[in-house]
């Protein structure tokens, strides 16, 4: 069985910082990426930045760019995300996912596991 558990959200002023934090655990067989996707109230889930099991490949969701940082530990089963210059319409409940492939991918059904979420809320 395969456990995400996702941590570092809370509330934020505008212009703050956070950094999430997710760790998997469990049986996964294959060299996986990392992503991180979002959802807010009322709106569909949505791709945040991705990572592959290399690290040498990225992928941002534009409006992040310049702005979040995706990384990854050298045991590749943490994966982070820096929040700098946070927005309000960054808030959202954040979602971390195993990849079915290796390669960083922006799609969901390009992934195999979610964890459960965490909340972000950035106040203007």
């Amino acid at each position: 069985q395969v456990q995400l558990v996702e941590s570092g959200g809370g509330l934020v002023q505008a212009g703050g910082s956070l950094r999430l934090s997710c760790v998997a655990s469990g049986d996964i067989t294959w060299s996986y990426s990392m992503g991180w996707f979002r959802q807010a109230p009322g709106k569909e889930r949505e791709f945040v930045a991705s990572i592959s099991w290399d690290t040498n490949s990225v992928k941002y969701k534009n409006s992040v760019k310049g702005r979040f940082t995706i990384s990854r530990d050298g045991a590749r089963n943490t994966v982070r995300l820096q929040m700098d210059s946070l927005k309000p319409e960054d808030t959202a409940v954040y979602f971390c996912a195993v990849g079915a492939y290796s390669d960083a991918r922006e799609f969901s059904y390009n992934y195999a596991y979610w964890g459960q979420g965490t909340q972000v809320t950035v106040s203007s």
